[in-house]
């Protein structure tokens, strides 16, 4: 005879697949997540090491004597790729009471590197006064 089979506490296979289904949904959005967080650690420290080139750099032409060069280019390896730094110089042009301030130079330094085949740059915009 045929007998109605009662259903027992315990789970079906089309539960244990919906629960398996949505552990790997999550265990994929971590993992998205932990390799954004290491992209963002890793740009980070390229920018940070570019600052510091670009600090370094801007205390070089405070400290030489004399007028800072008017365009200078150079590159430096940072471990993450070469970074182009471009120097531009030029007097200021400032005023005060309409009398021109002789002796101070604007300087703009910009560091360009590449990552990931995306164009980066960064700069910085400083006054160095020399009298005459």
């Amino acid at each position: 005879m045929w007998h109605a089979k009662t259903r027992r506490g315990g789970f079906a296979l089309f539960e244990v697949l919906i629960g398996v289904t949505i552990f790997v949904v999550g265990v994929l959005a971590l993992g998205y997540s932990v390799e954004n967080c290491l992209n963002a650690s890793v740009l980070s420290a390229q920018e940070d090491r570019v600052r510091l080139i670009l600090a370094n750099r801007m205390a070089e032409i405070q400290a030489t004597p004399g007028l800072p060069d008017d365009s200078a280019t150079s590159e430096v390896e940072t471990g993450y790729g070469i970074v182009n730094i471009v120097q531009k110089a030029g007097p200021a042009g400032l005023q005060q009471e309409e009398v021109e301030l002789t002796g101070i130079s604007h300087v703009t330094l910009t560091a360009e590197w590449t990552r990931g085949n995306v164009p980066q740059s960064r700069t910085i915009e400083f006054y160095v006064y020399r009298s005459s």
